[in-house]
């Protein structure tokens, strides 16, 4: 991959990471509400994420899942029932300060499983990669090694964007410290879970 097609594919997934969506509202509610250590984790399983959907686009079966109408529905109504999910489990999220030592010992694994499952079951992620990825890809080079190139790239623009949501979302969190305003904040992030479920299930490819 030359430097050209490298910032070209670099610019265009800037782009992509700071476009709103589901792992930005994950980012900015972990980052206000726990911190950015915390948010780190959820972070990382977006990459995870990431990473999975653009080995199965690399063996090919990104372009089955495109394909088939009957597997981007399923896996569609799959993310819209999880991003409810998690809005009804923020909107009625218990009225209470954050102990920050306990919830990095008792809840580590379940933000990265947050995140992780927040981009799997997102099948416009996969349909961005499949469109995008083959784009930058040099049939006559080795297809591996440009793959590694892509990977990288896509996850450090995505770990750049959300962690300047969650980074700019946790300089907010000492005006959140009254109940009333941790009620507020459940509430808003809540709804917007359920709204971007409500979305997600409302578009198609």
């Amino acid at each position: 991959m030359s430097w050209s097609v490298w910032l070209a594919f670099l610019f265009a997934s800037l782009v992509i990471a700071v476009t709103p969506g589901p792992g930005a509202v994950l980012s900015i509610a972990t980052g206000m509400r726990h911190g950015y250590p915390t948010a780190l984790r959820a972070i990382a399983g977006l990459e995870s994420a990431l990473l999975i959907q653009l080995g199965v686009v690399a063996l090919g079966l990104g372009a089955v899942l495109a394909a088939s109408s009957t597997a981007f529905l399923l896996l569609k109504v799959g993310g819209a029932l999880y991003l409810i999910w998690l809005g009804v489990c923020k909107w009625r999220a218990p009225v209470e300060e954050v102990d920050e030592s306990a919830v990095l010992q008792r809840r580590s694994s379940g933000f990265y499983l947050q995140g992780l499952f927040v981009n799997l079951t997102n099948p416009k992620a996969i349909i961005f990669i499949v469109a995008l990825v083959p784009q930058f890809v040099d049939p006559a080079l080795p297809q591996w090694p440009q793959f590694l190139v892509i990977g990288a790239t896509l996850v450090a623009a995505d770990v750049l964007a959300m962690s300047g949501y969650a980074l700019l979302a946790g300089r907010c969190r000492g005006w959140f410290h009254s109940p009333r305003m941790i009620r507020a904040q459940n509430r808003v992030f809540g709804g917007l879970f359920v709204s971007a479920g409500a979305l997600l299930a409302s578009t198609s490819r």
